[in-house]
């Protein structure tokens, strides 16, 4: 039987058979468990952490219904097998990041357990989970953003463990990476599409303050539309967003999408008809709504797919996930 060292904290949020749980996890990717070997007994664990005997039942039952471990009567709990910990570090929870992330746990082996945790643009909250999460995981799912931080946080993290999601920023040629490309694609898109878009009198391209899309769409945005002489604009300010009939919208986020269908409910504006959209970033209701919101986005199931596929195989993978115009009544 080996040795657990374990200790509750009590200050935690986390329910106590829970930490336990966690750390018998833990335990088991690193190695100190190994497959075959006697968990500590359930009288060993009250005595040593001041934990009930219903608390010690209640974490072994849950890692028996997870299969990593097993009871065995007159003996005792073994472990089963081998796990790998993964730590998948995202922006936002957002509706296409729940399509990612349910992707990435359908395609992953039984055997990986991934600890899930958001920045929201914070480098201090990056840098303290990052460093905090050093040594715990075999491999490291990133999705990075733009700042000058962020290159010296992550080179902490062994390279052959880290894979970069989402926007390759900050990457060098030994990272891996599934990423985007939020530039070319976009005038490609807009291109196929010309004579549509080319049908409204007005394309304006709508970049809140607060978001943290790559400005490269904008780029290539304006760039599209001076290639084909189409009359744009670019605004920043919510002050001016006010739609107007016979324009086209470009807009990188789902709020100002909510508040651009909020004024076709109050001007009477039928969208695809009266006055258009394109939405960047599908989600699964956008198909839905107003008989189909038009989006340009990349394959996030693909990209959860690949994520795993990194952490399944740990071979070395630079993959960009391609990016499509869905064409629907929006537009």
């Amino acid at each position: 039987m080996t040795e657990l060292k374990f200790s509750v904290d009590d200050n935690s949020n986390t329910l106590k058979f829970q930490q336990l749980v966690d750390a018998i996890l833990d335990a088991i990717s690193r190695n100190q468990l190994k497959a075959g070997e006697m968990l500590p007994s359930v009288n060993q664990i009250m005595k040593e952490s001041n934990l009930s005997r219903d608390t010690v039942f209640k974490a072994y039952a849950e890692l028996k219904k997870r299969g990593m471990v097993e009871s065995v009567p007159n003996r005792g709990y073994f472990v089963t097998r081998k796990i790998t910990k993964v730590f998948l570090f995202l922006d936002t929870f957002k509706a296409y990041k729940e399509v990612l992330y349910g992707s990435f746990l359908k395609h992953l082996p039984e055997n990986i357990s991934v600890d899930l945790h958001f920045h929201h643009y914070n480098i201090n909250q990056f840098e303290k989970i990052v460093l905090e999460s050093l040594g715990k995981y075999s491999k490291y799912i990133i999705m990075n953003f733009d700042h000058t931080r962020i290159p010296g946080i992550i080179s902490k993290i062994p390279a052959e463990q880290l894979l970069i999601i989402d926007w390759k920023i900050h990457t060098s040629k030994n990272h891996s990476a599934v990423f985007q490309n939020f530039g070319q694609p976009v005038y490609d898109c807009l291109a196929a599409n010309l004579e549509k878009i080319a049908r409204y009198k007005e394309f304006i391209f709508y970049y809140p303050a607060f978001t943290y899309h790559p400005k490269d769409s904008i780029h290539y945005f304006e760039k599209f539309c001076v290639d084909f002489q189409l009359k744009h604009s670019v605004i920043f300010d919510e002050e001016e967003f006010k739609i107007k009939k016979g324009a086209l919208y470009f807009l990188v986020s789902d709020r100002t999408l909510a508040g651009f269908l909020d004024q076709c409910a109050e001007k009477t504006f039928e969208p695809g008809r009266d006055v258009g959209v394109i939405s960047y970033n599908e989600t699964p209701m956008k198909k839905y709504v107003k008989n189909g919101i038009t989006v340009i986005s990349t394959d996030f199931e693909l990209m959860g797919q690949k994520a795993a596929e990194f952490v399944a195989t740990g071979e070395f993978m630079r993959f960009e996930v391609p990016t499509t115009l869905k064409l629907r009544s929006s537009l």
